[in-house]
C-alpha cells in the first residue's frame, strides 16, 4: 500500500516524525514538502532533528498571499499525485498545504485522510478554521486527536468516517522529552531554570494592528522575569514597520528554536505566552502554565483543566495573568498516551488497504 504524506509548515513536520516511523515496514510512504515554510530553521533543521526521511518531492512554493500560495500548491500537487499514484493522501493539521492537498486529491479521485481532524475554534476570521473545516468535509477518513474533536465531527454529520487515534504531537513530545532527560541540553544564553517565560506571537490578529502589537509588547516588557521572544521573520518585519522595539524591558529577542531546543526551553520555563495552537498543548503536556492571546482555543481541555488562560480584549490584564499562581496539579491525559501514530497507521491500513 502506498501512502503519500503532504506537509509544508513547521507544526506538520513535528506530526510527520512519528507517522514516518510508524509506517516503516508496514506501508510504502512517500513525502511531499510544499515549501510553505522554506528556510532552514523552519524546515530543513526539523527534518534533521526529528529523524524524518528527506522528502520525495519538494514543490518549493514559498510565501505569498493565501490564494496565490494555495493555487501554486494545487497545481504542483496534482502533478505529483498523478506521478506517484498513491492509494491515499494523508494531510496534517490546518494550513494552506492541508487544504490544497485535500482539494487536489479529491478532484482526481484519490482518497484523503485528515490527521488532527475535528478541531474547531469557531472563529471564522482564522484562515486555519476554514482550512480545517473544508478539509474535514472533503476527506474520506477523519483521524481525530480528542473526544472533543470526535464530538464536533459527529455534530457535522461526519461520525461514520471518524476515528479517535490520539494526538501524534504527544508521541513526538514524549520521545524528545525522554531524549533530553538523558543528556544535558543547555538553555538559551543567560536564562536559568524557572527564571524566564517563553513567548511566540504570529497570528495576524495580534501582529498586523500596530496598536495591538504594541500593547502586547508593552505588557510583556513589564514582566518580572525575562521573556524569551521566539520571533518569526514576519513578526520582526512587522515590528520594524510599526516602529515597535522587540528588545524593550524584559524581552529577550531570539530566532525560532529547533524543536528539541524549544521543548527544552519550555520545560524549564516559568510559563508560556503564545497565540500558537500547538504550543498551548505542548506546555500542558509538560505541565507548564500557558497564557494564550486569543479569544478562543481549539485545545479547550487545557483551559478546562486550569493550565491555560485566554486573554484577548483587555490586554492590560496580560502581565498579571502570566504571573498568576501555579494551577492545580492534574494527571489527565486528554491528548493520548504517546501511541497515536501507531493507531493512525492501523486505521489507514484497515480503511484503504487492498
Amino acid at each position: 500500500m502506498r501512502i503519500l504524506s503532504v506537509v509544508g509548515a513547521r507544526p506538520q513536520f513535528v506530526k510527520l516524525a512519528p507517522i514516518a516511523k510508524a509506517m516503516e515496514g508496514r506501508a510504502e510512504h512517500l513525502i511531499v514538502h510544499t515549501g510553505q515554510h522554506y528556510d532552514e530553521l523552519m524546515s530543513d533543521v526539523f527534518f534533521q532533528d526529528l529523524g524524518i526521511p528527506a522528502p520525495d518531492f519538494n514543490l518549493g512554493v514559498g510565501s505569498g498571499r493565501h490564494g496565490e500560495q494555495t493555487g501554486a500548491m494545487l497545481a504542483g500537487l496534482e502533478k505529483v499525485f498523478e506521478t506517484a499514484r498513491p492509494d491515499v493522501v494523508l494531510v496534517y493539521g490546518d494550513t494552506n498545504s492541508t487544504l490544497a492537498a485535500a482539494i487536489a486529491a479529491v478532484k482526481i479521485h484519490i482518497p484523503v485522510a485528515h490527521l488532527e481532524a475535528g478541531l474547531r475554534s469557531f472563529n471564522r476570521r482564522m484562515p486555519e478554521e476554514h482550512n480545517r473545516v473544508l478539509t474535514d468535509h472533503a476527506s474520506d477518513l477523519l483521524l481525530s486527536p480528542t473526544q472533543v474533536g470526535m464530538d464536533h465531527l459527529a455534530n457535522e454529520g461526519l461520525a461514520g468516517r471518524s476515528v479517535m487515534v490520539g494526538d501524534v504531537m504527544t508521541d513526538v513530545l514524549y520521545r524528545v522529552r525522554d531524549e533530553l532527560a538523558s543528556n544535558d541540553q543547555p538553555l538559551p544564553a543567560g536564562l536559568k531554570t524557572d527564571g524566564y517565560y517563553v513567548c511566540t506571537i504570529h497570528r495576524p490578529d495580534n501582529t498586523d494592528d500596530p496598536l495591538r502589537l504594541k500593547a502586547i509588547v508593552d505588557s510583556l516588557a513589564t514582566l518580572g522575569r525575562p521573556v524569551l521572544l521566539l520571533a518569526h521573520p514576519r513578526l520582526k518585519a512587522l515590528a520594524t514597520s510599526h516602529g515597535i522595539d522587540l528588545t524593550t524591558g524584559s524581552l529577550v529577542l531570539s530566532d525560532p528554536l529547533a524543536y528539541p531546543q524549544l521543548v527544552n526551553a519550555v520545560a524549564n520555563s516559568a510559563g508560556v505566552v503564545t497565540d500558537s495552537g500547538g504550543l498551548q498543548k505542548e506546555a500542558f503536556l509538560m505541565r507548564v502554565p500557558c497564557t494564550t492571546i486569543r479569544p478562543e482555543t481549539e485545545w479547550v481541555e487545557t483551559v478546562e483543566l486550569g493550565w491555560n488562560v485566554l486573554v484577548n480584549d483587555d490586554l492590560s490584564q496580560l502581565a498579571g495573568i502570566v504571573e498568576r499562581p501555579a494551577p492545580a496539579p492534574t494527571d489527565a491525559t486528554p491528548y493520548g498516551d504517546g501511541h497515536a501514530a501507531q493507531r493512525t497507521v492501523d486505521a489507514l491500513l484497515e480503511t484503504f488497504g487492498k
